[in-house]
């Protein structure tokens, strides 16, 4: 795990900030604008990503992921900052996923500040793997850089990183979302997958996979075997099991590329 928190550590994070804001197009600051898709009052929060609205509507954060050990500071946060508290639903659609829940950017109506962008800058929740609007995914990832770079929340804790190295730990979390950070020490392509290992034991090792399909998409952002090999990089998504830990990597965004000098944000795609 990383400690952070050296002068090295805030070159590296002022230059993740920098970079993400040049991927959402702008030059000083990203502004959320997805098409609104509503608005209501918030009557009740069901955890740290949830909330009801007034009209009975159940409402998704989109774009974060909330850590098991934030859930509780995560969940007291909107209770404070959001119950009872009007709100706009901005995204690309209002289609509610299987659950019935509508997934949104949601600003609070007062001070048109995104709820989960909030949270993230409080170190309560961390960028998601998933696709969003790219301004709105960069104000996330500012929020998260600001609170990593401030030690705040989650980013706090020693070993909230996993190091790509500690298969043992990293086993410890199949089946939740985390942050693995260490050397592909290979990249080989095994069938229709790439196969990024950091392990000289392939089979146990941490490996994180990338589909022939999703290829083009990681190519076209600057990632491919050749390039990928013997980087340093901080990974972001599901943590499974197949033979060692693995992560699957489906959006460039997902994989950040690390070094003493500095680190770039690749994708966001």
């Amino acid at each position: 795990m990383h400690a952070g928190g050296s002068s090295s550590r805030r070159h590296i994070l002022s230059f993740l900030v920098a970079a993400w804001t040049a991927l959402a197009g702008t030059q000083a600051h990203a502004i959320c604008d997805a098409p609104l898709q509503g608005d209501g009052q918030v009557s009740a929060i069901l955890d740290a990503r949830t909330l009801r609205l007034d009209d009975g509507r159940e409402v998704r954060l989109s774009g974060i992921e909330i850590p098991k050990s934030a859930e509780t500071a995560g969940t007291a946060w909107l209770r404070e900052h959001a119950l009872k508290q009007r709100v706009m639903l901005r995204g690309s659609d209002d289609a509610p996923d299987r659950y019935g829940r509508q997934h949104a950017f949601v600003f609070a109506e007062s001070s048109n500040v995104m709820l989960q962008g909030a949270l993230g800058g409080n170190g309560h929740a961390i960028v998601s793997a998933s696709a969003g609007d790219k301004a709105c995914m960069a104000d996330l990832k500012e929020a998260e850089l600001r609170a990593e770079s401030s030690r705040l929340g989650i980013w706090s804790q020693p070993q909230f990183i996993h190091d790509a190295a500690a298969t043992d730990e990293i086993l410890k979390y199949i089946g939740s979302f985390g942050l693995v950070e260490g050397t592909i020490l290979s990249a080989r392509q095994a069938g229709a997958t790439l196969y990024l290992n950091f392990s000289r034991r392939r089979i146990q090792g941490f490996a994180v996979t990338i589909s022939r399909r999703m290829m083009p998409t990681f190519a076209a952002a600057g990632m491919t075997a050749a390039t990928l090999a013997g980087q340093r990089v901080r990974v972001r998504g599901w943590i499974a099991q197949h033979g060692g830990p693995r992560i699957e990597a489906r959006l460039p965004g997902q994989i950040e590329f690390v070094s003493n000098t500095r680190t770039a944000a690749a994708g966001g795609k």
